[in-house]
């Protein structure tokens, strides 16, 4: 898969970090084993009791979006979704700046309550819901890129988290990117190259198309994304 992506200039200050693969994964991607399905009640109350009434407003707004895409397409779903999350988190920022720390994986309340995230942020988010949607593992990965920037000629390249969507498993992925509002084939990103992409059923390298499986032994950000995605009444 080679993709490409028109940056903002943004990018260039608040990039995505590279990620080390042994270490940065958890212990077992256990989504296949994290049914999902949202507490809206709970979200709601804790989004107004964290960020106030814009972020309860959001999550309000979710669910009625949830409610009305249940029996759509799936090439509704993934167009909504995207277009959801790209408007509510306003703002493309570091963790840095976000949070305080060199890299932090938040939950879809916490990037809805801060109006803010960098480009796993708003990928975690879309997986979640997506997969709420009833959009199954085998057909969504979350993707590391090498992000080509400055233009076609340009050897310039940073890390990037973009959702990548397989209609079949042989089908052309669809990118769903945080930093363009249109969702584009492969074939039209080709400054985008695959690092890695994980979901809760694998791990794959690059373009192979055989999982490396699940990273086991390691405590990671994804393990402790999931217990607070949790406690946040996500489940």
């Amino acid at each position: 898969m080679i993709l490409k992506l028109s940056y903002r200039s943004r990018i260039a200050s608040h990039a995505c970090k590279t990620v080390v693969l042994t270490g940065m994964l958890l212990g077992s991607l256990a989504l296949h084993t994290f049914a999902i399905s949202a507490d809206f009640t709970r979200l709601s109350s804790l989004a107004a009791q964290r960020y106030g009434q814009r972020a309860q407003t959001s999550i309000v707004e979710l669910q009625t979006l949830l409610q009305k895409l249940a029996s759509a397409s799936e090439t509704d779903k993934i167009s909504d979704i995207n277009t959801f999350f790209n408007s509510r988190i306003r703002n493309f920022d570091s963790d840095t700046n976000i949070w305080g720390q060199s890299d932090y994986w938040a939950t879809p309340l916490e990037s809805l309550g801060k109006e803010s995230g960098d480009c796993e942020d708003y990928t975690i988010a879309k997986y979640i819901f997506l997969r709420q949607l009833g959009i199954s593992d085998e057909k969504l990965k979350l993707t590391y890129v090498k992000a080509q920037i400055g233009g076609p000629h340009s050897k310039i390249s940073q890390a990037h988290m973009v959702l990548t969507y397989y209609a079949a498993p042989n089908a052309e992925p669809l990118v769903l990117d945080s930093l363009i509002s249109d969702i584009r084939p492969a074939s039209r990103r080709p400054d985008l190259t695959p690092v890695f992409s994980f979901n809760s059923e694998g791990l794959w390298v690059g373009n192979a198309t055989a999982s490396k499986g699940n990273p086991t032994a390691h405590l990671s950000r994804w393990r402790d994304l999931l217990a607070r995605v949790r406690s946040d009444g996500i489940d």
